[in-house]
């Protein structure tokens, strides 16, 4: 058990619930960029009908439809990369992309406006799971309450749609696009802890590294043995007895 606890970051020594701060950081962080992936969804449409000449709401769907596939294939792109390089680079990376190119949105037009919307969905792919697979580690018993919180995040799609749709209403969709890309920052502050602060980084690796039960399984020796008097009495007995 030491040696579980030690190769996990896991041990007796865990701080309560409310001292969980990392954990808090990941939920805030939760809660910010899952308010403004749903705002960008939400008013994709609008934005596509407003920003560029002649198009209908049918076919700003059409683009949105292409938007939601450039996401399923950045889930993927980013699952793959993940297999080779830690999720928290790939997450770092993403999310800064989800940054650059949702600014880039709020001051282009025409298809260059919706190319950059498109490809705000296709990093926006890795992040929500992410955020709760490094969220949970290292918080031992904490954990199944830890991630209840964390999935709560999603409640800030019903915070940050309207103050877009508010903006929106006196700048234009374009314009007010720069709304999420503040809650999007605010949730960076979590990718850039985990990858440079040792509080944040330590356990996320740690648990990641971690090859109790998984390295040597099949190999009888090694197995623990016992060491104690009477637990070596206690089998030889029973041993006489079959």
């Amino acid at each position: 058990m030491p040696q579980q606890a030690q190769a996990t970051h896991v041990g007796a020594a865990e701080k309560p619930f409310r001292q969980q701060y990392r954990l808090f950081h990941a939920a805030f962080a939760q809660f910010c960029y899952t308010g403004a992936q749903i705002a960008i969804a939400g008013y994709f449409i609008n934005y596509a009908t407003e920003t560029r000449k002649n198009t209908s709401s049918a076919t700003g769907a059409i683009y949105l439809a292409v938007a939601q596939g450039c996401f399923a294939i950045g889930r993927f792109s980013g699952s793959f990369l993940m297999q080779f390089v830690k999720p928290r680079w790939v997450f770092l990376a993403y999310l800064s992309c989800v940054i650059v190119f949702n600014s880039a949105a709020t001051t282009q037009r025409q298809n260059t406006g919706i190319a950059m919307l498109s490809l705000t969905l296709f990093f926006e792919s890795v992040c929500f799971p992410t955020i709760v697979a490094l969220g949970i580690r290292g918080i031992g018993k904490h954990t199944k309450r830890g991630s209840g919180l964390i999935v709560a995040g999603v409640s800030g799609g019903a915070a940050v749609p309207p103050i877009l749709g508010a903006t929106a209403d006196v700048k234009g969709t374009g314009t007010a696009m720069v709304v999420p890309v503040c809650f999007m920052v605010v949730a960076w502050t979590y990718a850039l802890a985990v990858n440079f602060i040792p509080s944040y980084r330590d356990p996320a690796d740690r648990i990641g590294a971690a090859t109790i039960g998984i390295e040597n399984a099949g190999d009888e020796s090694s197995r623990c043995e016992p060491e104690d008097d009477l637990v070596k009495g206690a089998v030889e007995h029973r041993e006489a007895v079959v």
